[in-house]
């Protein structure tokens, strides 16, 4: 007679009736429900990853395969991928949501499998979230091949649609909490059954009509709430690993089983303990309920990024302006935007002006005015006025697209304490399972009774699943903790890496300084003024009563002819005439640019009447001005210059015929809080390095002024990187802080690279923290939120470690029942839900 068997090898569900499909693979007669599981089990043992099997430790079976979409061919397609890839060039990135992912070994098996395939760059799992992330070179490889390979192994991908994703999750806790309805429906019915026993009816006739009530409400609950636990249990024995469904399983087996010995038996002195088998599948389905809720509600920030997208967009072409969603607008487009309405691209003004509510992308509350050629970004709001935009980013690529992506990405990432606990939790069923042995094997002499209940109880009450909790949890609070505050974290393990580091590497300009020429100070003198006094003027609302007639004049003549130049400078001077109220539009002519030297005009300020107006070096001024012999005048200034030019100043000359002379002192300035965060991070005792490109001087100029100790100047960049390498090859941890490309290999290099948001995109690329605002009081902050998060991540293991050295103890010594070892079991994982949750009130209100 052939032999039967119970269950498929792939999915473990039961064998069909009838029919058997079976094959030899790897040396083993293997029978599976259907030709998919055996097709999926064939794939996994010929790629060689039959690990698989023994690697799948949640407390979940295998799905049949999904059905695999027919015409997955259409996702090679340009136009489809745009809404769902961010760069369609050779190298491209997309986020799959994966149907069929239950535990770690499938993160395993997809990652080992895609990244076996030439043309895969990477292929990361985000088991919580279910999703893929897959980059890939398209020449090699194309979309469609790889989401087959994913159908071979037994996974159905899809592009990830955030609705999507919520509504899986919804599915998943909505068949938990029907699980944990019908155990509390049956937990409230025995408790009354209980309350008539223990108050003598079980010394009565009714005895075994209570006892028989006890055994129908129990049987089918421990069948359905209780099917998770022994699902789990039974696939971990199949594959050889032990999970801690298991002692869970045991336990309430055990104690039913006895309690049906009891009444089928008709023992007169035992007692049945179905309420006790109910009473603790209805507790730790309630813990693990609240786990997933809380779960959720923890890393629910990328959600609430992707709701502030606005969906549609209201599109100009041809004059008239239609609404269509956002999907299809293209960069150059032009939308219309009105009060009140969310932006919904990055993009540029071309018409109006109004109010914008940016609080969502920097954290300030007060709203920014924008006006003409000014840039604003998708999901802040128009508080009033209509707006005209071109746009320049869609979707992904907006600011606030990048966002929900570095903080998606942290949010899926392990850190190195992580593994460590990790390795830890398999053993905790192991001894678990001796020390429930050990406790009814002691006991089991005086009262049967007593060691079975507490064997049960040390089975239900040890618990390793706040070790599984503690690193993820505070990661994805503090993830976004950190972007509700401007910091952006892409990995979870930076959190841990940035906490140890008391080394930070500052690149000046854009960094410490605001990375733009400005006029810091300016001189002039009247050329009719017979004692030619020079007067310096630094620039501020007060000093504009200083200037005479002739030095208004020429601060806006200047500024009205540097307004026709690109050149930084000329924009600094430009600035300078803005701060003043100086923009009155002037009759220019005959503007000439000599190159290397300057840019001249003649001032028109009658009919028939002209003069001169020249920017630029001093000598081509001194030639210009030959006829006025300014040459001791202009010898004074250059010796009051000397000092500017040493601390690497630029300074540049106006001259106008006749009336003044000026010379515009020309800096890159410090930002207003760079002096204050250097000084907090002293007093932090942080070792600080300033690292810059500049001339010596300069660099130690601003170093002076700052407080920074050592100073490492004129540095290219590959010099930049190897300073970072020479510090870490002395032991230190190091921590890089720049803005620009020439900084990007350094921020490779350091441990932990920190890029300002209003850097270049090559040096945000190249970070790992990412400080939204460029603002640097966010550097101790990071910090700070670094060490926060570690701080919470080793409470979280230790309240484990606590929790279960007191707990265990008890229950071996039978003071604690199962029910209050079912009770106390999720304390622990709540517990540390709870101590992670603390850190998004640590940091409320910065």
């Amino acid at each position: 007679m052939t032999k039967t068997y119970d269950n498929c090898d792939h999915c473990h569900l039961p064998l069909p009736e009838g029919e058997q499909i079976s094959s030899t693979i790897n040396g083993q007669q293997m029978h599976f429900c259907c030709h998919g599981c055996q097709t999926v089990c064939e794939t996994i043992y010929d790629a060689g990853m039959g690990g698989f099997y023994q690697r799948t430790v949640e407390g979940e079976t295998l799905q049949p395969p999904p059905e695999i979409d027919s015409q997955l061919e259409v996702y090679d397609l340009d136009d489809v991928q745009r809404e769902y890839v961010d760069d369609l060039g050779e190298i491209r990135e997309i986020h799959l949501l994966v149907e069929g992912i239950h535990c770690a070994a499938c993160v395993w098996l997809i990652e080992r499998r895609l990244n076996a395939e030439a043309g895969v760059i990477d292929a990361a799992v985000n088991l919580s979230a279910k999703k893929l992330r897959l980059k890939w070179d398209n020449r090699e490889i194309k979309l469609s091949q790889l989401m087959h390979y994913l159908g071979q192994i037994g996974y159905a991908a899809v592009p990830f649609d955030p609705e999507a994703a919520e509504g899986q999750i919804k599915r998943q806790n909505r068949q938990l909490l029907f699980r944990l309805s019908f155990a509390g429906f049956a937990a409230m019915n025995l408790m009354w059954i209980s309350i008539a026993l223990y108050a003598g009816a079980d010394e009565g006739k009714y005895k075994e009509l209570f006892y028989w009530l006890g055994l129908g409400l129990s049987t089918p609950t421990l069948l359905y709430s209780g099917y998770p636990f022994y699902r789990g249990a039974i696939t971990g024995l199949v594959n050889r690993h032990l999970t801690m469904d298991l002692p869970i399983a045991i336990g309430a087996t055990i104690t039913y089983l006895y309690s049906c010995y009891v009444v089928i038996g008709g023992s007169e002195i035992a007692h049945v303990y179905f309420d006790t088998v109910v009473n603790f599948i209805f507790v730790i389905l309630t813990g693990r309920y609240l786990e997933a809720m809380s779960k959720r509600l923890a890393v629910q920030s990328t959600q609430r990024l992707f709701d502030l997208q606005p969906k549609i967009a209201t599109l100009i072409q041809d004059g008239e302006a239609s609404i269509v969603p956002v999907s299809v607008i293209k960069e150059a487009d032009l939308i219309l935007v009105k009060a009140g309405e969310k932006i919904p691209v990055d993009g540029v003004i071309i018409k109006g002006e109004a109010v914008i509510d940016e609080s969502m992308l920097t954290g300030e509350f007060l709203p920014v005015a924008k006006f003409m050629d000014d840039k604003v970004s998708a999901g802040t709001t128009n508080k009033d006025g209509v707006l005209t935009i071109q746009v320049s980013q869609t979707l992904k690529n907006t600011a606030l697209g990048k966002i929900i992506h570095l903080v998606d990405e942290a949010q899926s990432t392990k850190a190195p304490i992580q593994c460590t606990a990790d390795r830890i939790i398999p053993w905790f069923v192991s001894i678990t399972l001796i020390l429930a042995t050990l406790t009814f094997m002691f006991w089991v002499g005086d009262n049967i009774e007593v060691a079975l209940m507490a064997a049960t109880s040390v089975l239900i009450i040890t618990c390793p699943c706040a070790f599984g909790l503690a690193t993820p949890m505070a990661i994805a609070v503090a993830t976004g903790v950190g972007a509700r505050m401007g910091v952006l974290v892409k990995h979870g393990a930076v959190l841990e890496i940035l906490s140890s580091i008391r080394h930070f590497v500052f690149d000046k300009t854009g960094t410490l300084t605001q990375g733009k020429m400005l006029v810091s100070t300016f001189y002039c003198t009247d050329l009719n003024d017979a004692a030619k006094n020079i007067q310096k003027i630094v620039p501020s609302d007060e000093s504009i009563e200083q200037l005479s007639e002739s030095q208004n004049k020429i601060v806006n003549l200047a500024c009205f002819l540097e307004s026709h130049s690109e050149h930084m400078i000329a924009k600094a001077i430009v600035n300078l005439g803005q701060q003043y109220g100086l923009t009155r539009k002037v009759k220019l002519e005959k503007i000439k640019v000599q190159a290397g030297s300057g840019i001249s005009a003649e001032h028109m300020y009658s009919q028939q009447q002209s003069q001169k107006i020249a920017i630029g070096t001093l000598e081509w001024i001194k030639q210009l001005a030959a006829k006025e012999d300014i040459s001791i005048l202009c010898s004074q200034l250059e010796t009051k210059m000397q000092e500017y030019h040493r601390l690497g100043c630029t300074v540049v000359y106006a001259w106008l015929e006749g009336e003044s002379i000026c010379a515009f002192v020309v800096e890159d300035k410090l930002r207003p809080d760079a002096g204050d965060i250097i000084e907090q991070m002293h007093q932090q005792n942080f070792k600080l390095t300033l690292l810059s490109g500049d001339k010596q001087e300069v660099a130690d100029y601003m170093a002076e002024k700052l407080g920074i100790e050592e100073v490492i100047a004129e540095v290219m960049p590959d010099g930049k990187d190897k300073v970072i390498q020479q510090k870490q090859q002395q032991g230190n941890l190091i921590a890089m802080v720049g803005d620009g490309i020439n900084d990007a290999p350094a921020l490779v290099r350091a441990d932990v690279g920190i890029a300002m948001g209003s850097g270049t995109d090559v040096s945000i690329d190249s970070a790992d923290v990412i400080l939204v605002n460029g603002e640097l009081e966010k550097i101790p902050l990071a910090a700070e939120l670094s060490r926060a998060t570690l701080t919470t991540i080793k409470q979280n293991i230790s309240i484990s470690i606590v929790y279960n050295i007191i707990m265990v103890p008890l229950a071996m010594a039978a003071m604690i029942t199962p029910l209050v070892a079912a009770i106390s079991m999720p304390l622990s994982s709540l517990l540390v839900i709870g101590n992670a949750a603390r850190i998004r009130w640590r940091f409320k209100d910065k």
